[in-house]
C-alpha cells in the first residue's frame, strides 16, 4: 500500500508498530496492528521515499503487507481511519506530473506499461516514462523558438538598422522543422500497432489449411484440424505475438456453398469476421476464387500454403507456407506488419498516442501556413502568429499549455494506485 502527501509518515507512525528508526531510501521491519493498536496482525517491511525525489516527488511510504486480501483492507482502512484518504485513478501519477518530476508524454506511457501484454509493447512504454517522446520533440521545438526569436528580434529593431531575415533564410530554416514533424506523424502507423495491436482473419475454403496455419502461428493445437470439409463450425480466436506486437488471431468457418444451417451460419460469421479485422489472410490450395472478395473487405495477404508438398506452384505476389512444417511462417509474419505499417521499425523513434499524433498534425497545419505566408511575402507579424499557432501543439504533447480537461481525460483511465 503507498502513501504520499506531507503526512505519510505520521499516517505510517499511527497505524505501524515500527521496528526501528524510519529513515529515507531504508526499508523497516514494521507490525501493522488492529483497530485497538493492541494486537499484531502482520509482519510489514515499511519503506520510506522522501520527497522530493520520490515517484510523486512528496514523502511517501510503501507498507508491503503478505498478500491476503483481507490484511491488506485492513492495513487501508486504518490508514484511512488515521487520516488519508483513497487516492483517485491515476492520482499518484497526477501529482508526480503537477509536481515537475515528470512530463505529460512519460505519464501517459505509465499507464501503456500498465497495460502492456509483450514485453516489446513493455520495452516501449518504458522507453517513453524515461521520456523518449519528449526527446523527438524537443530538437523540433529548439529549432521553431530559433525562428521565432529571429523573427521577433527583426521586428524589435527594425530602426536599428538591423537586417530583417530575407524569405530564402525563413525557408531554410523552417523547412527543417516542417520534414522532421512529418516524418514523426509518419512514425504513427507503427506506433499505433506497437500499443494497440491488430486483428487477423484467417479465411479460405474447407481443407486448405486455415485452422493449421491458425495453430501454428500460435504454435499450439487450439483449433480441431481433421481432413472432414466444414470441421470449423464457429470463430475461434486467440491472442499471439508477431514481433512483439500483440495480434488477436481469428480462425473462421471454410467459406463454400452449403445447405447445412450450422455450417451456414459459421459462414456468414466467416464474412463478418472478414469485413471487421484489420488485415485478413486468404489461404489458397489451388482455387483463388476467395482472393478478390476478400481484397474488396481491405488489407489482405495471399498464403498458399502446403508448400512442403512435391509439385507445389504458388502465384506472384502470395506467401509461400507450410503450416505443417512452419516454413515461411515468420516471412508471413514480417508480411503483415510490413503492410499494415511499411518501415516501422527502421524509425529511430516513433509515437504511439493518437492524442500526440492529432497534435502533431495540427502543428504541421500551421507551418504549412507559415510556409505560405512566407512565398507570399506576408508582413513577418502575420507568419509569427502562424509560428506561435504551431508552437502550442507542441507545448501540448509535453504538457506546458495543456488544458485541465485533457488532464482529466489521460488521468481517469488509470486504476486506483498508480
Amino acid at each position: 500500500m503507498r502513501i504520499s502527501g506531507p503526512q505519510a509518515t505520521q499516517i505510517a507512525a499511527k497505524i505501524l508498530r515500527l521496528h526501528g528508526e524510519l529513515k529515507a531510501w531504508t526499508a523497516t521491519r514494521a507490525d501493522l496492528t488492529d483497530h485497538d493498536n493492541t494486537q499484531v496482525v502482520d509482519e510489514t517491511i515499511v519503506t520510506y521515499f522522501a520527497a522530493p525525489k520520490s515517484y510523486t516527488a512528496e514523502d511517501v511510504i510503501e507498507i508491503s503487507c503478505h498478500g491476503a486480501p483481507i490484511i491488506l483492507r485492513h492495513c487501508l482502512d486504518r490508514a484511512v481511519r488515521a487520516g488519508a484518504r483513497l487516492a483517485e485513478p491515476g492520482e499518484f501519477t497526477l501529482r508526480a506530473y503537477l509536481n515537475g518530476r515528470i512530463d505529460l508524454p512519460r505519464a501517459e506511457a505509465v499507464r501503456d506499461l500498465i497495460e502492456a501484454t509483450t514485453l516489446y509493447q513493455a520495452r516501449i512504454a518504458a522507453q517513453q516514462t524515461q521520456g523518449s517522446v519528449s526527446r523527438l520533440i524537443a530538437p523540433i521545438k529548439t529549432q521553431l523558438l530559433e525562428l521565432i526569436g529571429l523573427l521577433e528580434a527583426g521586428i524589435d529593431f527594425a530602426e536599428d538598422d538591423i537586417s530583417v531575415a530575407p524569405a530564402s533564410e525563413i525557408l531554410r530554416r523552417l523547412e527543417p522543422v516542417i520534414d522532421q514533424i512529418t516524418k514523426l506523424i509518419g512514425t504513427f502507423r507503427y506506433g499505433n500497432l506497437v500499443r494497440g495491436g491488430f486483428s487477423l482473419a484467417i479465411v479460405g475454403q474447407p481443407n486448405v489449411g486455415k485452422s493449421s496455419l491458425f495453430n501454428c502461428l500460435l504454435a499450439r493445437n487450439r483449433a480441431i484440424v481433421t481432413e472432414i470439409p466444414g470441421t470449423t463450425r464457429d470463430l475461434v480466436s486467440e491472442t499471439v505475438d508477431f514481433a512483439g506486437i500483440p495480434v488477436r488471431l481469428v480462425d473462421t468457418a471454410g467459406i463454400r456453398e452449403t445447405g447445412e444451417l450450422v455450417e451456414r451460419l459459421g459462414i456468414e460469421r466467416s464474412y463478418e469476421a472478414m469485413a471487421d479485422a484489420d488485415l485478413t489472410i486468404v489461404v489458397v490450395d489451388g482455387d483463388r476464387s476467395l482472393v478478390e472478395t476478400a481484397r474488396c473487405q481491405g488489407n489482405t495477404l495471399v498464403v498458399a500454403n502446403k508448400c512442403d508438398l512435391p509439385g507445389f506452384q504458388s502465384l506472384a505476389g502470395e506467401i509461400p507456407v507450410s503450416a505443417l512444417t512452419g516454413q515461411g511462417i515468420e516471412a508471413l509474419k514480417e508480411s503483415a506488419i510490413n503492410l499494415l505499417a511499411p518501415g516501422g521499425e527502421n524509425h529511430g523513434g516513433f509515437i504511439t498516442s493518437l492524442r500526440h499524433e492529432n497534435l502533431l498534425r495540427e502543428a504541421a497545419g500551421m507551418l504549412e501556413k507559415a510556409r505560405g505566408a512566407v512565398n507570399a511575402a506576408l508582413p513577418h507579424e502575420l507568419l509569427l502568429l502562424d509560428l506561435y499557432c504551431a508552437l502550442q501543439p507542441l507545448d501540448a504533447i509535453t504538457g506546458v499549455t495543456t488544458a485541465d480537461d485533457i488532464l482529466n481525460r489521460i488521468f481517469s483511465t488509470f486504476c486506483i494506485g498508480k
